[in-house]
């Protein structure tokens, strides 16, 4: 049974709250993702697919992004911030690039290993770049030649071992794919938001004006995602990335022939023009729930891909109080971690991740499966006088706590500990029981409900300093 409360819950769609993205390059493209995700979000019922029903449950999942620029750990020609656009940011020609994708050398890329990591911090599903923006899959691509297999030699697939290694410990695995931008293709022309070309490459093919994106589209894009949908398995979510100009009947081309091949594949919204079948912010939370299926990926420290020079990563708490207010606003959390060119996950990524599944060990209950918060006004709300960027009202967060759900209970997640108390707002039904889920006995907090909320006597010390979570039992 589902708790009923009294204050009826509110869904809006997703707007970006505040992109997190710190270069140039990664803010345009978060602030692109936020305008696609928000336009599709308008257009979708609240009828949840069947096919979505796992992914819905999961909540957390693991981004990779790896591939021949994470050789470069992010240094090229002593300039130290670049990331998985290397070939566009370092103004590298074609030529020059493809030499140096043969130096790829993962001598210590261990996928059982990366599948762990992931299982231990709680994660249910893993998403690898199989293509970036650079045209190398990373895979061996029948399609074209310009595949990691090839061009360094590898002697096994990455994107076979991790879908098979994601296979022996009960994950969930699916591909990332670049679509409508690719530099190795002379037919991908770019500038939905900006101007034409302003994602293209314009070093080894400036002829803008007469690139047709479809001979790209059916050369290279159809047949490769064919490929990884036929020649690897049970792909569980196809990931696109930056649609670009992709022309509606392109993307529903793209969506049906998906469907054709693995019926219950997961495809997220950026397959284009409003189709898909969740939204993806990107390095943002959007500031209230919403009823129709989103997923927030973001980064670790500031880059994707593996960035040597990068030492700001996020606290562990950080991250844990990201997932809890992710989940309780009906959102996954796609984390994400840069490999080295080796192939190792940096020990500062798997401190942390495994700081996360410390916490999920004790609070998972309350994170999968949930339902997001009947409540809302917990969330914050928009200023009558302060503007965002845009001019916009904006949206002044509050970080007390936050609330998720399960069929008969209702978790408070206390995210900054009160003196003595904690106030919640009125529940129709009996509260019977409340406890703190970090207490293995479970033992009663004392507490008054009223027919104007609630109040609970907590303990002097929060059980936890990142985020304590009270579960609260309700009569059925």
């Amino acid at each position: 049974m589902t708790p009923r409360f009294t204050k009826k819950a509110y869904f809006l769609p997703i707007l970006a709250a505040g992109i997190l993205a710190t270069n140039a390059a990664e803010k345009d493209n978060a602030d692109d993702a936020a305008t696609d995700a928000e336009a599709w979000a308008k257009n979708q019922s609240e009828e949840l697919s069947p096919h979505m029903k796992w992914w819905k449950e999961a909540k957390f999942g693991m981004f990779i992004h790896w591939g021949a620029y994470s050789k470069a750990g992010g240094e090229w020609k002593g300039e130290t911030d670049h990331h998985e656009w290397l070939q566009f940011t370092a103004k590298i020609p074609l030529a020059e690039y493809t030499e140096f994708a043969k130096t790829f050398d993962p001598k210590d890329f261990d996928p059982d290993e990366w599948v762990t990591v992931a299982k231990n911090a709680g994660m249910k599903y893993m998403i690898i770049t199989a293509k970036h923006h650079d045209g190398i899959a990373m895979y061996d691509s029948k399609v074209s030649d310009h595949n990691i297999m090839k061009l360094a030699g590898l002697e096994k697939d990455p994107i076979r071992q991790l879908n098979e290694a994601c296979r022996k410990q009960g994950l969930r695995f699916g591909v990332y794919y670049s679509l409508g931008r690719d530099w190795e293709d002379p037919d991908v022309p770019t500038g939905k938001y900006q101007p034409a070309g302003w994602r293209s490459n314009l070093i080894d093919f400036p002829d803008e004006k007469n690139k047709v994106f479809n001979r790209y589209f059916k050369r290279k894009a159809m047949p490769q995602v064919r490929e990884l949908l036929t020649n690897y398995g049970q792909i569980d979510v196809m990931w696109f990335d930056t649609p670009e100009l992709i022309s509606p009947e392109e993307s529903k081309e793209m969506l049906e022939m998906i469907r054709s091949i693995q019926p219950d594949c997961v495809v997220n919204q950026r397959v284009g023009n409003d189709l898909g079948d969740y939204g993806t912010p990107e390095q943002t939370i959007p500031p209230l729930a919403s009823s129709s299926p989103w997923e927030t990926c973001m980064t670790l420290n500031d880059h994707w891909a593996y960035n040597k020079a990068d030492d700001k990563w996020k606290s562990a708490g950080s991250l844990i109080r990201n997932l809890v207010d992710i989940s309780s606003k009906g959102g996954n959390y796609l984390l994400n971690v840069g490999p080295t060119g080796e192939g190792i996950i940096p020990q500062p990524s798997v401190e942390r991740l495994s700081e996360m599944g410390e916490w999920l060990k004790t609070n998972g209950e309350a994170i999968y499966n949930c339902g997001p918060t009947p409540f809302g006004d917990e969330l914050g709300s928009y200023s009558e006088s302060e503007k965002d960027s845009k001019g916009k009202p904006k949206f002044i967060t509050t970080k007390e706590w936050r609330a998720t759900t399960q069929p008969g209970k209702l978790y408070i997640h206390v995210l900054t500990w009160p003196s003595g108390k904690l106030a919640i707002p009125a529940v129709d039904q009996k509260i019977t029981k409340a406890y703190l889920l970090a207490d293995p006995a479970h033992t009663p907090l004392d507490l008054e409900q009223t027919e104007n909320g609630a109040m609970i006597n907590l303990p002097e010390k929060a059980p936890d300093a990142n985020a304590s979570v009270i579960c609260i039992e309700l009569q059925k």
